[in-house]
């Protein structure tokens, strides 16, 4: 980051002579919850493909993936340092974990949600289990996995800020920069500005969910 011209500015002049480094931090921010995002939706689609019809499974999976949003963020980050080092990696591999969940969920909802008889008749028409499910089930359940991966990406977006405690990139970086200089003139403007930067991300990936549900799923089933 440059180094600080004036501590006594107010938020405005403080965040107009930071634009360069917020937006840069903003992009950081933006790609690490993007890359978990979808590691964390390939794998808990699949997840929820092989496991929505059997009982056992389902729960099983759930129960695992939940498990993961019982771990205090701080902790698994330090965990994971251990073993992977400082940086993106760590950040990445908790946030894929936190993301499963809300994916896994909603993909066995929706797909235990399309009509048999739909199914059945897919299945007389002579198409095989992989053509139903990817022809017919998916398609059906796709608007409740979008929301799940929405879910999913909203709540990644806070939780990679912390991120910043293994130096992992994006906003974290100005919160906790603010933190370690508490009682200072510029503390409150570094945690506003990265603040502010991890809602504007979250409302932009918000919008593009909104946007990419429009043109992905039919208008019979919005």
């Amino acid at each position: 980051m440059q180094p600080e011209r004036n501590d006594d500015l107010d938020f405005v002049d403080f965040a107009w002579q930071r634009r360069d480094d917020v937006l840069q931090l903003g992009i950081e921010h933006a790609a690490l919850v993007a890359l978990s995002v979808t590691i964390s939706a390939a794998l808990g689609v699949l997840l929820g493909v092989l496991s929505y019809r059997s009982p056992t499974a389902r729960s099983a999976v759930i129960a695992v993936t939940g498990a993961f949003l019982t771990i205090p963020s701080f902790a698994l980050f330090v965990l994971l340092l251990g073993i992977v080092g400082l940086g993106t990696a760590p950040v990445v591999i908790a946030l894929t974990m936190y993301g499963l969940l809300p994916v896994v969920r909603n993909t066995i909802t929706g797909l235990l949600q399309v009509d048999p008889a739909i199914v059945e008749s897919a299945l007389g028409m002579g198409l095989s289990r992989r053509q139903r499910l990817l022809r017919i089930e998916l398609p059906l359940a796709w608007p409740v996995v979008l929301t799940g991966i929405r879910v999913s990406t909203v709540v990644l977006v806070g939780i990679a800020a912390i991120g910043a405690i293994v130096n992992g990139p994006g906003y974290g970086e100005l919160i906790f920069t603010g933190l370690a200089r508490v009682g200072s003139p510029v503390a409150v403007n570094l945690v506003l500005a990265g603040t502010l930067g991890v809602v504007v991300v979250a409302v932009v990936f918000d919008a593009a969910f909104t946007l990419l549900g429009k043109l992905t799923t039919s208008k019979g089933l919005r």
